[in-house]
């Protein structure tokens, strides 16, 4: 009779832990929670959206932000670069194949012969998913990257200036890294710039990440009317012809974002 007590008791024990959710369980809470949330959370709003005890949640926000899931902002907390990049690619499968796309990319390379970018975003970068150059280009520091950031490249100000919760992000990871001495990295200064862009429709970087390079960008939209893309030239910033080039661009972009709309295939990003 006592060992079957015992074995009694043991299986309760038994059944009661495997009732309690494990620390995967409890870092999927704490992902959930914080992808949810429109604004950084804090440790106490985390514990009481999940119920978790505030010890538990900070040792396993130690364990999300070490592997760049969730990231720290002063006394707050969002979800970090690597959370941020599977949702923002996943965002860019909008519905448009490469197929559909590339023709308007050399079209554009036609028409301008300089270097014709496609970037979306990833974490706080503009990602080069698709790339034509030009005979006479000027290497970039983003060559062999195919990455560049977002506050001083064309493509990113594109992103940017229709992306505000992109732009949060940006603000609240602060301060802006210079590149060059005409890098934009006052906050008053990029907003003065994306206002521009949201106005006019393109995006201008003036040597501001590489030196001798200057670049144009438009930004291309889905299907839900949200920017999903960029489309840059880049040129030689002593015979750029900026404003011509934005023509072009704006043009190529605006017909790309109509093009993909209807297409039943998403654009792969590789």
């Amino acid at each position: 009779m006592p060992t079957q007590t015992a074995d009694h008791e043991q299986s309760v024990a038994d059944d009661r832990r495997a009732a309690q959710p494990g620390s995967l369980e409890r870092g999927i809470d704490i992902l959930l929670a914080l992808s949810a949330s429109s604004r950084p959370v804090s440790l106490s709003e985390l514990c009481r959206s999940t119920g978790l005890p505030k010890s538990t949640a900070h040792r396993i926000l130690g364990v999300l932000c070490a592997r760049e899931l969730a990231r720290r902002v002063g006394n707050v907390y969002v979800p970090g670069e690597v959370l941020e990049t599977m949702a923002r690619t996943t965002r860019a499968l909008v519905p448009g194949t490469r197929a559909v796309v590339l023709p308007y990319l050399l079209y554009l390379y036609e028409a301008t012969r300089q270097t014709v970018n496609l970037a979306v975003p990833a974490g706080l970068e503009a990602r080069y998913v698709e790339r034509l150059y030009g005979h006479n280009r000027v290497g970039s520091r983003s060559d062999g990257t195919d990455r560049a950031p977002l506050h001083c490249t064309a493509t990113g100000k594109a992103l940017l200036a229709f992306d505000p919760r992109l732009r949060n992000e940006l603000i609240a990871r602060g301060p802006f890294e210079r590149w060059t001495r005409r890098t934009v990295t006052t906050l008053t200064g990029l907003e003065r710039e994306l206002a521009q862009v949201r106005r006019h429709g393109v995006a201008y970087a003036q040597e501001e990440y590489t030196e001798g390079v200057a670049c144009v960008a438009a930004p291309v939209f889905g299907p839900a009317g949200t920017v999903c893309m960029a489309l840059g030239v880049a040129a030689p910033a002593h015979a750029a012809q900026l404003a011509r080039l934005g023509i072009s661009v704006r043009g190529a972009a605006q017909a790309i974002s109509a093009a993909i709309s209807p297409c039943p295939e998403p654009l792969r990003v590789p």
